[in-house]
């Protein structure tokens, strides 16, 4: 069992809306940049949005315009809200905290959760 506890997900029509959460502990959500991945069958698991502590946000290419990453220092929850879902974005999501390593590449901190499975499809 990790560290983070994902919800949201289910079976859903293309050009629907999904809200995934993301709830830990507080000292992980407090002290670390949180992202969201998501892994599809036979691929592997990809950062597709990050948000820093203050707020800042950065996305994956793919997911631009349809993906918003926000999150609640109340409820040590983080979201992603997903819009105008597609087929291709059938995928376990998967959140984690962020690390930066000595390349600069930003790396999951800590041990996966279950994921919350995404399937859409008419």
């Amino acid at each position: 069992q990790g560290e983070f506890v994902e919800s949201g997900g289910g079976l859903v029509q293309p050009g629907e809306s999904l809200r995934l959460s993301c709830t830990t502990s507080t000292w992980i959500f407090t002290i670390n940049n949180m992202g969201w991945y998501r892994q599809g069958p036979g691929n592997q698991r990809d950062l597709l949005a990050s948000i820093t502590t203050t707020g800042n946000t950065n996305y994956a290419d793919s997911v631009k315009g349809r993906f918003t990453i926000s999150r609640d220092s109340d409820k040590n929850t983080v979201y992603l809200q997903i819009d105008s879902l597609k087929p291709e974005d059938t995928a376990v999501y998967y959140c984690n905290a962020l690390h930066q390593d000595r390349e600069k590449n930003i790396i999951p901190l800590l041990q996966w959760g279950q994921g919350t499975q995404v399937t859409v499809s008419s």
